[in-house]
């Protein structure tokens, strides 16, 4: 068995795309921020309300994951109460699609289930 990429020397499966993604969008709240940022800025307390189930410093542990990644954009205006936005970068909007298919493939599996989806998503 191959211990190395025969193109790079990197271990097995160290390059691998599926990996890739979801190291970038597999925390458990990454890929319903995306998708509630795909339809424009939002702010965090948007965000809570959206994403009722995650708790305010997880919710706050994965935007900030997705800024490091580059997925989005963390903007604070110097104003009292303190005003952040979110939106999404140009990497971030390019997932796009990948999250429409997750929702369609979603739907399609709750129908197959006898079930109809029930979530803050919309199609977009």
């Amino acid at each position: 068995m191959d211990t190395q990429c025969p193109d790079c020397a990197a271990p097995p499966d160290e390059l691998c795309p599926v990996g890739a993604t979801l190291d970038l969008i597999g925390g458990k709240y990454k890929s319903l921020i995306l998708w509630h940022l795909v339809g424009g800025t939002l702010r965090f307390g948007q965000l809570r309300r959206l994403i009722a189930q995650a708790t305010p410093k997880m919710l706050t542990q994965q935007l900030r994951e997705l800024e490091s990644a580059g997925l989005l954009r963390r903007e604070v205006y110097p104003v009292v109460p303190p005003k952040v936005e979110y939106s999404l970068t140009e990497l971030g909007r390019s997932l796009q699609p990948i999250l429409e298919a997750m929702y369609s493939w979603g739907t399609d599996y709750l129908a197959g289930q006898g079930l109809r989806p029930c979530c803050s998503m919309q199609p977009v």
